[in-house]
């Protein structure tokens, strides 16, 4: 797929799950508790208490990770959030940087901002504001933002250079870049590549792991530090929809896809724009 065919099927793709109450489609099995997408999101990172703060249609279990446990927030800071969907990240940044603080989501999705701008409304957040643009198209100023987070996003770009790059000119100097996202320890299959259901899946479109470092680094970015990795936990496919697509769309068993999503990882990076 070409880059304007890749962000209509991730528009399309995001906007459905969007309208949607919950990424379940039957009965969560017993590995992912009474809700899927609680019981995914505690399994990358965020605790139960982080969870039951936020309003309930924040949590969507589209992330790989928590950036906003590893990001080191302070009081008073200006935090963005490219490709923020329906706002998760966002309401728990805002909590650490306080009423001085500020955080600016971005999403490309109209029916994901629009249900982000719903739970703001519901929690009363009035120091996060949702703004629709892409990420490689950062509607901010150049140097405005003390941090940048973002949750298994960047793998969806087709210009992940372009991405970065827009961070590091959107961060004021010594600012802070915090991403969790999926990258491959080894190029995955062809088949799996080409795969729409595998692109919406944050699988398709994963950088291997040291390309990745680099293209952070290129952007001028420096301090460029995985700090946390691990793989995305599978016991919880059978209940996943992107999952599922998978095996129907390639016509695999779960197993040889299950050993396929060996070479995915799930890491956190961190870096700096120099001072």
């Amino acid at each position: 797929m070409e880059g304007e065919d890749i962000k209509r099927v991730v528009r399309e793709g995001y906007g459905a799950i969007a309208r949607k109450d919950s990424l379940c489609c039957g009965p969560a099995e017993p590995c992912c508790g009474g809700n899927l997408a609680e019981g995914i999101s505690e399994k990358i990172g965020y605790s139960r208490e982080e969870l039951q703060k936020v309003p309930r249609g924040a949590n969507l279990g589209l992330g790989c990770g928590n950036p906003v446990a590893l990001a080191s927030l302070r009081e008073g800071e200006t935090v963005l959030d490219l490709g923020c969907g329906p706002g998760l990240d966002c309401f728990l940044a805002a909590e650490r940087v306080g009423r001085q603080g500020k955080v600016i989501g971005v999403d490309m999705t109209p029916e994901m901002l629009d249900r982000a701008r719903d739970n703001a409304r519901e929690g009363g957040y009035g120091n996060v504001e949702f703004r629709l643009g892409e990420i490689e198209n950062l509607p901010l100023a150049d140097a405005s933002v003390d941090v940048i987070i973002s949750n298994c996003v960047i793998n969806l770009s087709s210009d992940k250079p372009r991405v970065f790059r827009e961070a590091f000119r959107v961060l004021k100097p010594g600012g802070r870049l915090l991403v969790s996202d999926i990258v491959l320890e080894e190029e995955l299959p062809r088949v799996v590549r080409e795969s729409t259901s595998a692109y919406l899946g944050c699988i398709a479109g994963a950088a291997l792991r040291r390309d990745y470092v680099r293209m952070i680094e290129e952007a001028g970015f420096v301090e460029v530090e995985v700090v946390q990795e691990g793989h995305f936990p599978l016991d919880c496919m059978s209940n996943d929809p992107s999952a599922q697509a998978l095996v129907a769309t390639l016509n695999l068993p779960v197993e040889r896809l299950e050993e396929m999503l060996q070479a995915v990882t799930s890491a956190a990076v961190r870096a700096v724009k120099p001072a």
